[in-house]
Protein backbone atom coordinates (compact mmCIF):
# COMPACT_ATOMS: atom_id res chain seq x y z
CA UNK A 1 0.00 0.00 0.00
CA UNK A 2 2.73 2.58 0.75
CA UNK A 3 4.59 1.38 -2.31
CA UNK A 4 1.08 2.41 -4.11
CA UNK A 5 0.81 6.10 -2.51
CA UNK A 6 4.22 6.62 -3.18
CA UNK A 7 4.19 5.57 -6.67
CA UNK A 8 1.21 7.83 -7.14
CA UNK A 9 3.05 10.48 -5.46
CA UNK A 10 5.59 10.41 -7.86
CA UNK A 11 3.13 10.10 -11.15
CA UNK A 12 1.32 13.11 -10.14
CA UNK A 13 4.49 15.50 -9.50
CA UNK A 14 5.47 13.85 -12.98
CA UNK A 15 2.41 15.50 -14.70
CA UNK A 16 2.41 18.71 -16.30
CA UNK A 17 -0.58 21.24 -16.28
CA UNK A 18 -1.62 20.09 -19.88
CA UNK A 19 -2.37 16.92 -18.35
CA UNK A 20 -5.59 18.03 -16.64
CA UNK A 21 -6.32 20.20 -20.47
CA UNK A 22 -5.92 16.47 -22.20
CA UNK A 23 -8.18 14.48 -19.96
CA UNK A 24 -10.83 17.15 -20.38
CA UNK A 25 -10.57 17.31 -24.46
CA UNK A 26 -10.32 13.02 -24.19
CA UNK A 27 -12.99 12.71 -21.95
CA UNK A 28 -15.39 14.77 -24.19
CA UNK A 29 -17.85 13.13 -26.50
CA UNK A 30 -19.22 14.34 -29.37
CA UNK A 31 -22.08 12.80 -31.28
CA UNK A 32 -21.38 9.93 -33.83
CA UNK A 33 -19.94 9.61 -36.81
CA UNK A 34 -18.06 11.82 -39.26
CA UNK A 35 -18.11 14.60 -36.12
CA UNK A 36 -16.12 11.52 -34.23
CA UNK A 37 -13.56 10.92 -36.48
CA UNK A 38 -13.00 15.03 -36.96
CA UNK A 39 -12.63 15.14 -33.20
CA UNK A 40 -10.19 12.39 -32.79
CA UNK A 41 -7.82 14.50 -36.00
CA UNK A 42 -8.20 17.84 -34.40
CA UNK A 43 -7.20 16.32 -31.06
CA UNK A 44 -4.21 14.97 -32.88
CA UNK A 45 -2.96 18.10 -34.04
CA UNK A 46 -3.53 19.69 -30.96
CA UNK A 47 -1.28 16.93 -28.98
CA UNK A 48 1.06 17.21 -31.52
CA UNK A 49 1.36 21.02 -31.44
CA UNK A 50 1.74 20.99 -27.59
CA UNK A 51 4.79 18.29 -28.20
CA UNK A 52 5.92 20.77 -30.46
CA UNK A 53 5.95 23.83 -28.24
CA UNK A 54 9.82 24.14 -27.40
CA UNK A 55 10.91 23.77 -30.93
CA UNK A 56 8.33 25.45 -32.31
CA UNK A 57 9.00 28.63 -30.22
CA UNK A 58 12.87 28.46 -31.19
CA UNK A 59 12.30 28.34 -34.73
CA UNK A 60 9.71 30.87 -34.53
CA UNK A 61 12.38 33.28 -32.34
CA UNK A 62 14.89 31.82 -35.21
CA UNK A 63 12.97 33.25 -38.15
CA UNK A 64 11.35 36.56 -36.59
CA UNK A 65 15.43 37.45 -35.46
CA UNK A 66 16.72 37.01 -38.81
CA UNK A 67 13.58 39.78 -40.17
CA UNK A 68 13.18 41.75 -37.21
CA UNK A 69 16.53 42.34 -34.70
CA UNK A 70 18.25 45.20 -35.51
CA UNK A 71 21.65 45.25 -36.85
CA UNK A 72 22.74 47.61 -34.23
CA UNK A 73 21.65 45.95 -31.27
CA UNK A 74 23.94 45.44 -28.41
CA UNK A 75 23.55 42.25 -28.05
CA UNK A 76 24.44 39.62 -30.59
CA UNK A 77 21.35 37.62 -32.23
CA UNK A 78 22.91 34.77 -31.17
CA UNK A 79 23.55 35.53 -27.69
CA UNK A 80 19.60 36.57 -27.20
CA UNK A 81 18.23 33.61 -28.90
CA UNK A 82 20.82 31.57 -26.26
CA UNK A 83 18.85 33.62 -23.56
CA UNK A 84 15.67 33.33 -24.80
CA UNK A 85 16.29 29.45 -24.97
CA UNK A 86 17.41 29.40 -21.41
CA UNK A 87 14.01 31.79 -20.53
CA UNK A 88 11.91 29.25 -22.78
CA UNK A 89 13.18 26.36 -20.80
CA UNK A 90 12.62 27.49 -17.15
CA UNK A 91 9.44 29.15 -17.80
CA UNK A 92 8.02 26.00 -18.95
CA UNK A 93 9.42 24.39 -15.93
CA UNK A 94 8.24 26.77 -13.45
CA UNK A 95 4.52 27.00 -15.19
CA UNK A 96 4.28 23.51 -14.87
CA UNK A 97 3.92 23.03 -18.60
CA UNK A 98 7.19 20.34 -18.60
CA UNK A 99 8.16 17.70 -15.95
CA UNK A 100 11.70 17.90 -14.48
CA UNK A 101 12.21 14.32 -16.75
CA UNK A 102 11.39 16.63 -20.11
CA UNK A 103 13.84 19.03 -18.98
CA UNK A 104 16.31 15.83 -18.11
CA UNK A 105 16.33 14.78 -21.86
CA UNK A 106 16.86 18.12 -23.21
CA UNK A 107 20.02 18.49 -21.13
CA UNK A 108 21.10 15.10 -22.55
CA UNK A 109 20.41 16.02 -25.79
CA UNK A 110 22.03 19.88 -25.23
CA UNK A 111 25.47 18.23 -24.49
CA UNK A 112 24.96 15.30 -27.03
CA UNK A 113 24.30 17.57 -29.74
CA UNK A 114 26.77 20.61 -28.34
CA UNK A 115 29.42 17.42 -28.77
CA UNK A 116 28.61 16.74 -32.30
CA UNK A 117 28.53 20.91 -33.16
CA UNK A 118 31.81 21.51 -32.24
CA UNK A 119 33.08 18.39 -34.19
CA UNK A 120 31.19 18.51 -37.22
CA UNK A 121 32.08 22.51 -37.51
CA UNK A 122 35.59 21.86 -37.20
CA UNK A 123 35.01 19.81 -40.20
CA UNK A 124 34.05 22.74 -41.82
CA UNK A 125 30.09 20.30 -42.51
CA UNK A 126 28.52 23.34 -41.76
CA UNK A 127 29.48 27.12 -40.48
CA UNK A 128 27.83 30.11 -37.55
CA UNK A 129 28.58 33.03 -39.72
CA UNK A 130 27.35 35.33 -37.29
CA UNK A 131 29.25 36.82 -34.53
CA UNK A 132 28.80 35.88 -30.71
CA UNK A 133 30.04 35.78 -26.92
CA UNK A 134 28.12 33.15 -25.61
CA UNK A 135 29.69 30.15 -27.63
CA UNK A 136 32.04 27.21 -27.37
CA UNK A 137 34.94 27.00 -30.03
CA UNK A 138 32.84 28.38 -33.38
CA UNK A 139 29.46 26.67 -31.76
CA UNK A 140 27.14 29.28 -30.57
CA UNK A 141 25.22 28.16 -27.19
CA UNK A 142 21.86 28.28 -28.79
CA UNK A 143 23.17 25.73 -30.84
CA UNK A 144 22.53 22.66 -28.17
CA UNK A 145 19.02 23.53 -27.57
CA UNK A 146 18.43 23.00 -31.27
CA UNK A 147 18.75 18.90 -31.16
CA UNK A 148 17.52 19.33 -27.17
CA UNK A 149 14.04 20.40 -29.33
CA UNK A 150 14.33 17.40 -31.10
CA UNK A 151 14.66 15.77 -27.49
CA UNK A 152 11.78 17.77 -25.93
CA UNK A 153 9.53 16.88 -29.02
CA UNK A 154 10.31 12.99 -28.20
CA UNK A 155 9.80 12.86 -25.01
CA UNK A 156 6.51 14.95 -24.76
CA UNK A 157 4.74 13.01 -27.74
CA UNK A 158 5.49 10.01 -25.80
CA UNK A 159 4.03 10.81 -22.74
CA UNK A 160 0.88 12.76 -24.23
CA UNK A 161 0.18 10.07 -26.60
CA UNK A 162 0.89 7.04 -24.09
CA UNK A 163 3.29 4.98 -26.49
CA UNK A 164 3.23 1.41 -26.06
CA UNK A 165 5.30 -0.90 -28.29
CA UNK A 166 5.34 -4.64 -29.67
CA UNK A 167 8.04 -6.76 -30.60
CA UNK A 168 10.68 -3.63 -28.82
CA UNK A 169 14.09 -5.46 -29.11
CA UNK A 170 15.97 -5.79 -26.24
CA UNK A 171 17.49 -2.49 -25.00
CA UNK A 172 21.20 -3.34 -25.01
CA UNK A 173 20.94 -3.75 -28.95
CA UNK A 174 19.22 -0.48 -29.21
CA UNK A 175 21.97 1.11 -26.90
CA UNK A 176 24.28 -1.03 -29.12
CA UNK A 177 22.87 0.63 -32.68
CA UNK A 178 22.62 4.35 -31.33
CA UNK A 179 26.00 3.91 -30.07
CA UNK A 180 27.32 2.95 -33.48
CA UNK A 181 25.34 5.37 -35.57
CA UNK A 182 26.54 8.45 -33.37
CA UNK A 183 30.11 7.06 -33.55
CA UNK A 184 29.73 7.00 -37.43
CA UNK A 185 28.51 10.74 -37.21
CA UNK A 186 32.26 11.25 -36.70
CA UNK A 187 34.26 8.41 -37.96
CA UNK A 188 32.85 8.81 -41.37
CA UNK A 189 35.16 11.73 -42.05
CA UNK A 190 38.20 9.56 -41.50
CA UNK A 191 37.01 5.75 -42.66
CA UNK A 192 34.13 4.48 -45.03
CA UNK A 193 30.17 6.17 -44.53
CA UNK A 194 28.88 3.00 -42.88
CA UNK A 195 25.34 4.80 -43.00
CA UNK A 196 24.15 1.86 -45.24
CA UNK A 197 24.57 -0.45 -43.30
CA UNK A 198 23.23 1.38 -40.74
CA UNK A 199 19.75 1.64 -42.54
CA UNK A 200 20.17 -1.96 -42.87
CA UNK A 201 21.15 -2.67 -39.04
CA UNK A 202 18.60 -0.22 -38.16
CA UNK A 203 15.70 -2.54 -40.39
CA UNK A 204 16.75 -5.63 -39.13
CA UNK A 205 16.33 -4.14 -35.54
CA UNK A 206 12.87 -2.69 -35.67
CA UNK A 207 11.26 -4.53 -38.87
CA UNK A 208 8.72 -6.28 -36.11
CA UNK A 209 8.25 -3.44 -33.87
CA UNK A 210 5.34 -1.30 -33.66
CA UNK A 211 4.50 1.82 -31.82
CA UNK A 212 0.71 2.36 -30.74
CA UNK A 213 0.09 6.15 -29.59
CA UNK A 214 -3.58 7.29 -28.53
CA UNK A 215 -5.39 10.08 -30.20
CA UNK A 216 -8.22 10.27 -27.88
CA UNK A 217 -9.74 7.09 -26.98
CA UNK A 218 -8.46 4.05 -28.72
CA UNK A 219 -5.18 3.23 -29.97
CA UNK A 220 -3.63 3.50 -33.26
CA UNK A 221 -0.07 2.25 -34.01
CA UNK A 222 1.94 1.80 -37.34
CA UNK A 223 5.19 0.31 -37.81
CA UNK A 224 8.07 2.31 -35.51
CA UNK A 225 10.80 2.83 -38.49
CA UNK A 226 7.45 4.47 -40.55
CA UNK A 227 6.78 6.81 -37.44
CA UNK A 228 11.09 7.93 -37.29
CA UNK A 229 10.87 8.83 -40.83
CA UNK A 230 7.53 11.15 -40.63
CA UNK A 231 9.47 12.62 -37.78
CA UNK A 232 12.76 13.43 -39.82
CA UNK A 233 10.81 14.75 -42.47
CA UNK A 234 9.41 17.54 -40.37
CA UNK A 235 12.82 17.84 -38.80
CA UNK A 236 13.77 18.57 -42.72
CA UNK A 237 11.28 21.12 -43.46
CA UNK A 238 12.38 22.80 -39.73
CA UNK A 239 15.99 23.21 -41.01
CA UNK A 240 15.32 24.50 -44.37
CA UNK A 241 13.26 27.26 -42.22
CA UNK A 242 16.41 27.48 -39.78
CA UNK A 243 18.70 27.86 -42.34
CA UNK A 244 16.76 30.06 -44.21
CA UNK A 245 16.76 32.37 -40.94
CA UNK A 246 20.58 32.32 -41.36
CA UNK A 247 20.99 30.34 -37.82
CA UNK A 248 23.74 28.01 -39.32
CA UNK A 249 24.59 27.62 -43.16
CA UNK A 250 25.86 24.00 -44.83
CA UNK A 251 28.60 24.78 -47.95
CA UNK A 252 26.77 26.36 -50.79
CA UNK A 253 24.64 28.61 -48.43
CA UNK A 254 27.16 31.37 -47.95
CA UNK A 255 26.44 33.23 -51.07
CA UNK A 256 22.18 32.78 -50.28
CA UNK A 257 20.28 30.67 -49.36
CA UNK A 258 19.49 27.23 -51.15
CA UNK A 259 16.98 24.28 -49.49
CA UNK A 260 19.03 22.03 -47.83
CA UNK A 261 19.88 18.54 -50.05
CA UNK A 262 17.03 15.89 -49.39
CA UNK A 263 19.97 13.76 -48.35
CA UNK A 264 19.67 14.86 -45.05
CA UNK A 265 16.84 13.04 -44.42
CA UNK A 266 19.06 10.26 -44.39
CA UNK A 267 20.95 11.90 -41.24
CA UNK A 268 18.08 12.97 -39.56
CA UNK A 269 16.74 9.45 -39.77
CA UNK A 270 19.51 7.91 -37.90
CA UNK A 271 19.49 10.87 -35.26
CA UNK A 272 15.81 9.78 -35.07
CA UNK A 273 17.20 6.43 -33.40
CA UNK A 274 19.68 7.71 -31.49
CA UNK A 275 16.49 10.30 -30.01
CA UNK A 276 14.53 6.91 -28.87
CA UNK A 277 17.07 5.86 -27.43
CA UNK A 278 18.15 8.28 -25.18
CA UNK A 279 14.83 9.34 -24.46
CA UNK A 280 14.18 5.53 -23.53
CA UNK A 281 16.86 5.68 -20.76
CA UNK A 282 14.09 8.00 -18.99
CA UNK A 283 10.71 6.46 -19.94
CA UNK A 284 11.43 3.17 -20.27
CA UNK A 285 9.34 1.42 -23.76
CA UNK A 286 5.95 -0.25 -22.07
CA UNK A 287 4.29 -3.28 -23.91
CA UNK A 288 1.21 -3.28 -25.56
CA UNK A 289 -1.05 -4.77 -23.03
CA UNK A 290 -5.12 -6.37 -23.31
CA UNK A 291 -5.66 -3.76 -20.81
CA UNK A 292 -4.67 -1.06 -23.49
CA UNK A 293 -7.14 -2.58 -26.16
Amino acid sequence: MRELKRSSVLSSKAQTRFHAIRRRLENRIPREGWRQYLYEFLLFGFKQAWACLFGGLLLFLLLATHLFYPDDAPLHRYDFLTICAIGIQLTLLLLKLESLREAAVILIFHVVGTVMELFKTAAGSWIYPEASVLHIGAVPLFSGFMYAAVGSYIARVWRIFEFRYTHYPPMWVTYLLAAAIYVNFFAHHWIYDFRWFLFAAIALTFWRTQIYFKPWQTYRHMPLIIGAGLVAIFIWFAENIATYANAWNYPGQEDGWEMVSITKLGAWYLLMQISFVLVSLVQKPQPMGPADQ
